[in-house]
């Protein structure tokens, strides 16, 4: 799938993401388990709210991390891997 700086995503239906103080990091948390986030990823998925572009998302991060280099490429990687394993959903 072709990831667009226009596309808008957010968490998938029977999907909940939410910080775990237990686990002392972000997790999903869905039916069949919970997946613990790596900080990185925490951080890409809690900009993923259903009203938040890939390009905001990118920008906010870009500004949170600006001695990050190819972040851009890692944030995109990141929507991608979780398109994939159904964690997120396009908005229509």
């Amino acid at each position: 799938m072709t990831i667009s700086n226009s596309d808008i995503y957010k968490i998938a239906a029977h999907h909940r993401f939410q910080w775990e103080k237990a686990q002392d990091c972000y997790v999903i948390l869905f039916p069949e388990g919970m997946v613990k986030l790596n900080g990185s990823a925490g951080e890409v998925l809690k900009l993923v709210d259903g009203k938040n572009s890939v390009k905001a998302i990118v920008d906010l991060l870009k500004n949170q991390f600006p001695d990050v280099k190819d972040i851009e490429k890692d944030i995109l990687a990141m929507i991608d891997f979780a398109l994939g394993k159904a964690w997120i959903e396009q908005v229509n």
